[in-house]
């Protein structure tokens, strides 16, 4: 049996609103379209007042992209949770997702699917933590804890706009030990990025084949964010 790669993405797509002030769907899909990943969390993927519609329309995923957005549709009009949704090429087998609650007094998330790839089964996560360090730490153990309670035992990857400035410290620090924090470089702000406030976080079942920052000239002006990646291999 070969080893299983694939390729995660994370991108927190302002509302789908760029440094042009400009809100434009069709501009996000053209840049995941460029890092062409297997699996990609969205962050502020819904408007955050009212119904929380949708930044991207369904129709666009459906009829111009590879993949299909996996959220746990607890809002009609929106496309994800709290503006987390995992965007998963199709033909991936969506075995169950979850929202998962965090501990917050701002409307924060996280989103949980276990994904079946060739046979092999696997869990994601896609979250946006808080902008305060003592609340990012909770959040980053709620997510933690949700891993362990799953039933059965699966490789995980977890990833989002964690809003932690440090490199190495403050909520990095709450991850359990098995887990890799990886760090693909500077991602905000977009037009001069100075900080890793996006992360890949992987548990040790996982070989890091690449990671970094996607850098075009489309990405530096959809949002206020450049995407992550990471190319991911299971051993056979």
């Amino acid at each position: 049996m070969a080893p299983l790669r694939l390729t995660f993405a994370s991108y927190n797509i302002h509302k789908g609103v760029g440094l042009d002030r400009r809100r434009d769907p069709d501009r996000i899909v053209s840049v995941l379209r460029e890092i062409d990943a297997d699996v990609i969390a969205l962050q502020e993927a819904d408007r955050r007042f009212g119904a929380r519609e949708a930044v991207i329309p369904r129709d666009i995923l459906d009829d111009h992209s590879p993949w299909m957005p996996v959220a746990p549709g607890m809002r009609p009009m929106s496309l994800g949770w709290h503006g987390n949704v995992l965007l998963v090429r199709r033909g991936i087998e969506v075995l169950d997702v979850r929202a998962v609650a965090l501990p917050t007094l701002e409307p924060r998330g996280a989103v949980c699917a276990e994904l079946a790839v060739a046979g092999r089964r696997l869990r994601v996560v896609g979250m946006h933590l808080d902008l305060s360090g003592l609340r990012r730490r909770h959040q980053v153990r709620a997510v933690c804890d949700h891993l362990a309670g799953c039933e059965g035992d699966a490789p995980a990857v977890m990833m989002g706009d964690l809003n932690e400035w440090s490199r190495n410290g403050g909520a990095l620090g709450a991850f359990d030990p098995h887990h890799s924090v990886l760090a693909p470089g500077r991602s905000f702000p977009a037009r001069r990025p100075l900080a890793q406030l996006d992360r890949i976080v992987v548990s040790g079942e996982w070989a890091v084949d690449d990671i970094g920052v996607h850098r075009s000239t489309l990405a530096a002006v959809a949002s206020d964010h450049l995407p992550v990646f990471a190319r991911l291999a299971l051993p056979a």
